[in-house]
């Protein structure tokens, strides 16, 4: 009889599969189980990253996905996803208002617009077969340990390009896809962003330009947004996943006490580019954070997690009075200026909506002037004059411009139920993916979520239906069970 459902005496989270001895190399290797496509999307992004595909690796992994879903399709799936789908069949809906040019935007061609809409409908799609495959494997196909090692992993690499964008803020290269395409798509910046690997993006934030970190990102924003949303996957693979192999001592010098060792060391290295990045949108989603799962663990009693939290932002007070750090956080929060920029968008994109309340308007518009100026381009004297995009300041006043109310109710009401059906889900995976999807209603007011922080939340969502379907609930431990047939 399996034991994989046993009960820990330290409710850690145990492998779905019997440990195995196996060669110093194997660990190293994936498994070419059926679920390789998700192994290789996640575990392989630095390449990704590096030839150039990045968020473009989706679309073409999502091919092979959907196949293996239509070679055998999902036996049970939640029923909230029949509110994604209603949100998805409004982005369809939404082209047929890409005529419409309210008032204050630039005018433009219904058929200029295709290749925005193309782009967001693809990677919206390709995110869709993302989570059904992830809901539909099997724990065996797909551990849950795997899964969330594979978080965790993406977690080490974005804390590691954080770094790096700190420290060789200048670094960019050419990727191969770059070098296939032609010299006028190179040039165009949305492109660029694709394909060109860059460690950090240059910005003038503290009244110099300085470089903030981005990679493997691509966007400073994006990077704080992934940070937030993976960190309690890297906590919950580090510190409450156990697969020690047989034979292995115990103790001070253990692999797990070794491997905890290596995580506090990794968060602590994680601090500097947080604070670098003067990231504020990514400060308050790591606060919020913290200040919920501190309130779920407390009601449930654990308060030695309560401590643990308390004396982790006492650190985090002290690193920030006695290091450097603490002069650039003074300094990024007594210099706003993005902030008139997105009071000026979030405007323009409630106003604008009015145009089509119920669908939308299908894609972004730019702005005539700005906050700034009534001039459509930018000055050497005045730089930010000109211009801006509606819908680039956060995915809520995106989902509202582009899909109208209805798509934001649909959009809202899927994440809503989410959290409202794991409400009681208090397991190490239960707590993180819950609080990951909490993290990514916050920023939506400042991040936009396509492509990344959404597959990232999607794989949480997935965790988190799969932790539940698996076995009862519980408040103190999770557990595997024995896994279901292939």
């Amino acid at each position: 009889m399996s034991t994989a459902g046993t009960p820990t005496a330290h409710g850690l989270l145990r492998t779905d599969e019997p440990v195995r001895r196996r060669g110093p190399l194997r660990p190293l290797l994936p498994r070419l189980t059926a679920a390789w496509p998700l192994t290789w999307l996640l575990g392989g992004y630095p390449i990704w990253w590096a030839l150039g595909l990045g968020v473009l690796i989706f679309p073409l992994v999502a091919v092979v996905m959907a196949v293996a879903l239509v070679r055998r399709p999902p036996r049970r799936l939640p029923p909230e996803l029949v509110l994604w789908f209603g949100f998805l069949a409004t982005t369809l809906a939404g082209i047929a208002a890409l005529g419409i040019d309210p008032v204050g935007t630039i005018p433009g061609d219904p058929v200029g617009r295709l290749p925005g809409v193309a782009f967001r409908l693809v990677e919206y799609g390709s995110l869709t077969v993302l989570l059904l495959y992830a809901l539909s494997r099997s724990r065996r196909e797909l551990p849950q340990r795997r899964l969330v090692a594979l978080l965790g992993w993406l977690f080490v690499l974005t804390v590691a390009g954080g770094l790096l964008g700190t420290f060789a803020g200048h670094l960019q290269f050419t990727s191969p896809v770059e070098l296939l395409l032609p010299q006028h798509l190179r040039h165009n910046n949305f492109v660029a962003s694709l394909v060109h690997p860059a460690a950090a993006q240059l910005m003038d934030v503290l009244g110099y330009p300085a470089p903030r970190p981005a990679a493997p990102w691509g966007y400073t924003n994006t990077w704080g947004n992934n940070l937030a949303l993976l960190i309690g996957w890297f906590v919950v693979a580090a510190l409450a996943v156990r697969g020690r192999p047989t034979g292995v001592p115990t103790g001070p010098r253990s692999l797990l006490t070794r491997r905890r060792i290596a995580a506090v060391a990794v968060l602590v290295l994680a601090v500097v580019p947080v604070v670098t990045s003067l990231n504020r949108g990514l400060w308050i989603d790591l606060a919020l954070l913290a200040g919920y799962l501190t309130v779920r663990l407390a009601l449930r009693g654990r308060l030695l997690a309560l401590g643990a939290g308390i004396a982790g932002a006492a650190v985090l007070g002290v690193l920030l009075l006695a290091t450097p750090l603490g002069d650039v956080v003074q300094g990024r929060l007594e210099n706003g200026k993005s902030n008139n920029v997105r009071m000026f968008v979030t405007e323009k994109a409630i106003e604008g909506v009015t145009a089509s309340p119920l669908i939308g308007l299908g894609t972004t518009r730019n702005t005539q002037g700005s906050d700034q100026s009534i001039a459509v381009g930018g000055t050497p004297d005045c730089q930010r004059c000109g211009g801006h995009t509606i819908g680039g300041n956060g995915q809520l006043w995106q989902v509202l411009y582009l899909h109208g109310g209805l798509g934001t109710l649909l959009y809202l009401g899927f994440f809503g139920a989410i959290l409202w059906r794991h409400r009681r889900d208090a397991s190490p995976i239960g707590l993180a993916g819950s609080g990951a999807i909490v993290v990514s209603l916050a920023s939506m007011f400042y991040y936009n979520a396509l492509v990344t922080p959404l597959a990232f939340t999607f794989l949480s969502y997935a965790l988190l239906w799969r932790n539940t379907a698996a076995r009862p609930l519980s408040d103190r431990r999770i557990t595997n069970p024995v896994e279901e047939p292939a």
